[in-house]
């Protein structure tokens, strides 16, 4: 792997995180819940686009700055259990129990429907 490429995934990943910070909070702030649809939709939309990203067959280079760089850094795992957590902590084990499993079930389905349409372009 080259120093550029290594660069590539780490500037685009800057680019990935911030989308998720704008996009997170735009979804927080219309939400007004405790359940945490930010993440959520963070999540789904970016199990959506690496499906389709690998759907589409690019080069391992493309791969790797789509999927570790834009994608890695767009999507959260960490925030997603932590969240799933804390709702447990604050006495809403059922809201967390909740987003943990429709997290999952809805990010294998989401990634699968992306791979589905990128396999058909």
């Amino acid at each position: 792997m080259s120093a550029l490429l290594l660069l590539g995934i780490g500037m685009i990943g800057g680019v990935g995180a911030f989308s998720r910070f704008l996009l997170d909070g735009a979804i927080s702030s219309r939400a007004g819940s405790r359940f945490p649809y930010g993440t959520f939709a963070v999540n789904l939309v970016g199990a959506f686009l690496l499906g389709l990203v690998v759907g589409l067959a690019v080069s391992e280079d493309t791969l790797r700055l789509a999927g570790t760089g834009a994608l890695g850094a767009f999507t959260t795992f960490s925030t997603w259990a932590l969240e799933s957590h804390r709702l447990a902590e604050d006495g809403q084990g059922r809201l967390g129990a909740l987003n943990f499993a429709a997290s999952l079930a809805g990010g294998l389905l989401a990634v699968w429907l992306g791979r589905l349409l990128g396999s058909a372009l």
